[in-house]
């Protein structure tokens, strides 16, 4: 085919009319009918995008270099035309086909999406302009100003030209144009802006947001004040992480980290540093100030970037584990291969010794902030708090650092974060263990009926209510040789440690008819306990359900049986009584008495129904549990 018939047969014969995925659609919605205060991320996000399309040319031309042509250095012109009100960005980039318009532009691939757009929608009014930023809506922040958005685009090394159009109400249309009207190569953006709108047309305006917000990209920015004035350069691509620290501003630092993150907030922390020696790289990340919508992804894959001597290899390197997913920055490698595929440079070994280094460094960078800024650390682990912990159960090689790490709420921590080194402080004398709570409801373990025994004798317990709690705290050996103990699980073994207000009774007495009673009750559940025995840790609940000694902890099954992952029956609880409290005292008296032993029978087995709601669970037989209930109502009432 000729040169002449490519050009009028592309990749699209005639327009074609596509709607936006129901996902996108609802974004578009919501942004276009939302008020915000600050609609500037638009252009962020387009130069990010322009500057990441350049940076794809830089390496396909690695291998490739004819795609270059005559036009070898990579470069962003925006073009204003405040009569008409239209602002474009075009770049001499990568480019797209058709089929890749329709990927990038009418589809949203990254996962999460769903949890997103409902995000958006149920904070809009809470948050106000904080939200866009928060999230990085991306291309879409485009029908925030615009009501129509074309985009010519033309691959590199390609006969073809399209554009898309649309006006962000549903749908989008995908046509060829002649190369006269399409970009040489790359893309070209342009914006027919809104009435309010109109002032990102003028000079003053995009001058100062490319400077506040795209003043690192590492590509050159050009802007021309009309569409035939001579375009002047306001930013130089110089790379911000190229340059020594010591000439680099908090701001500049706070910018980049927006372009780079696709977020609005502050960085809660920033790690800069060159490597020299067998690895020579630099890296420039960021603890993002706040949650990234996709923190919870179940790819679970870090935001970073990986440079080989300032070439963009991938936008999603895999250079730090998943526990570290929510960092965002980037590595730039002056040892690795630029010859090679990315899919190769990802399996080399320099860049796993690359990747062991830098999890390093960020471990050792949030340990120095524990230590100089509590407070800040503090919010760090409120937002990233349980996605490092699963470090705890996967990175068996950094356990004692994240160990270090953890902050935990504790019943003696009154809401505020605590650290292992903190609770080992403050052990008790004869307690050989770090006694914990898992469940799924932080306030709800907090009352259990479990910690009683513990309060009552000053001893700490942490209150665990993250999922992934349950399976760090039954791998990890212990802390400063001390094991990890589950207050659910097996005996409490707190015989040696005295209560704080009877210092001289630390064990439970336990009466001749109240041992005949544990022995009845024993004998009256049957299969449906394995053992029934005297609480060392109730104090003024009647009963509550453990964990055989070496079974699975309580909170661990209740996951594993819930997600279908636990093979066989749920093992048999042990049924604790106390044998202190009145109630328990009447119902042994009454047995000894042989007074109604039917009502004692099901008074015993409404006890073990009781356990079993305290423990967040329910009755075995709920008819039968109803049938106790009101039996028993009716004896008090009569």
């Amino acid at each position: 085919m000729s040169a002449e018939e490519q050009s009028a047969s592309p990749d699209t014969q005639a327009p074609q009319s596509r709607t936006f995925e129901a996902d996108v659609a609802k974004l578009l919605h919501l942004m276009v009918h939302s008020v915000y205060s600050d609609k500037d991320v638009f252009l962020r996000e387009l130069v990010s995008n322009a500057a990441d399309a350049c940076e794809k040319l830089r390496y396909e031309a690695l291998s490739h270099p004819d795609l270059l042509g005559e036009d070898q250095k990579g470069a962003i012109r925006i073009t204003l035309d405040p009569d008409n009100g239209r602002l474009t960005v075009a770049d001499n980039g990568i480019g797209m086909s058709a089929e890749e318009m329709i990927e990038a532009l009418g589809t949203i691939a990254r996962s999460g999406t769903r949890a997103f757009v409902e995000r958006l929608e149920t904070a809009q009014q809470a948050e106000g302009s904080q939200l866009i930023g928060q999230f990085g809506v991306g291309f879409y922040s485009t029908f925030m100003v615009a009501d129509k958005v074309e985009v010519f685009s033309r691959r590199a090394g390609s006969q073809a030209a399209n554009v898309w159009v649309s006006d962000g109400k549903g749908a989008y249309s995908v046509a060829a144009v002649n190369l006269e009207d399409a970009p040489e190569r790359g893309t070209r953006v342009v914006l027919h802006l809104m009435e309010d709108a109109r002032s990102y047309a003028e000079a003053h305006t995009v001058e100062r947001l490319i400077k506040t917000h795209s003043g690192h990209v590492p590509v050159p920015i050009f802007l021309a004040d009309k569409p035939d004035a001579e375009p002047r350069e306001i930013s130089d691509g110089a790379a911000l992480w190229a340059r020594p620290k010591a000439e680099i501003a908090a701001a500049d630092y706070t910018d980049f980290y927006r372009g780079v993150a696709g977020q609005f907030d502050e960085p809660a922390l920033t790690i800069h540093f060159r490597a020299e020696g067998r690895q020579e790289y630099t890296m420039l990340a960021f603890v993002p100030g706040s949650r990234p919508f996709d923190l919870f992804d179940p790819q679970r894959k870090a935001r970073m970037k990986l440079y080989v001597r300032r070439v963009l290899i991938s936008d999603e390197a895999d250079l730090l584990p998943g526990y570290l997913r929510f960092m965002r920055g980037l590595v730039d490698s002056a040892d690795l291969p630029l010859n090679v595929s990315r899919e190769m440079i990802q399996e080399s070994p320099l860049l796993a010794a690359i990747r062991k280094a830098v999890t390093g460094r960020v471990l050792s960078e949030l340990e120095k902030l524990s230590t100089a800024d509590a407070g800040a650390y503090a919010k760090v682990w409120d937002n990233f708090g349980a996605v490092l912990k699963e470090g705890l159960y996967e990175d068996f090689e950094r356990r004692d650092a994240l160990l270090g790490l953890a902050r935990f709420k504790t019943t003696s921590s009154g809401g505020e974060w605590r650290s292992l080194k903190d609770y080992v402080a403050g052990l008790k004398d004869n307690q050989t263990a770090i006694y914990y709570l898992a469940g799924d409801d932080a306030r709800r373990i907090e009352t259990s009926p479990h910690l009683e025994g513990f309060r009552a004798r000053g001893i700490e317990v942490l209150l665990l209510a993250d999922p992934v709690d349950s399976f760090w705290v039954t791998s990890a050996l212990g802390y400063e040789g001390k094991p990890f103990k589950s207050v659910t699980q097996g005996a409490a073994d707190l015989a040696l440690i005295p209560l704080l207000d009877k210092p001289e009774e630390a064990a439970p007495d336990v009466s001749s008819a109240v041992a005949a009673y544990l022995a009845f009750a024993k004998s009256t559940l049957g299969e449906d306990v394995s053992d029934v025995r005297a609480s060392e840790r109730l104090t003024s609940s009647a009963v509550c359900l453990v964990a055989p000694e070496h079974g699975m902890d309580k909170r661990l099954e209740q996951i594993l049986a819930g997600a279908g992952k636990l093979e066989g029956a749920l093992q048999k609880p042990v049924l604790e009584i106390n044998p202190r409290h009145a109630l328990v005292a009447r119902l042994a008296a009454a047995r000894e008495a042989g007074a109604d032993l039917p009502f004692v029978e099901s008074a015993t087995r409404l006890l073990l129904d009781e356990a079993r709601i305290l423990d967040g669970t329910v009755p075995a037989d709920p008819a039968a549990f109803a049938e106790r209930l009101s039996q028993v109502l009716s004896r008090s009432l009569g």
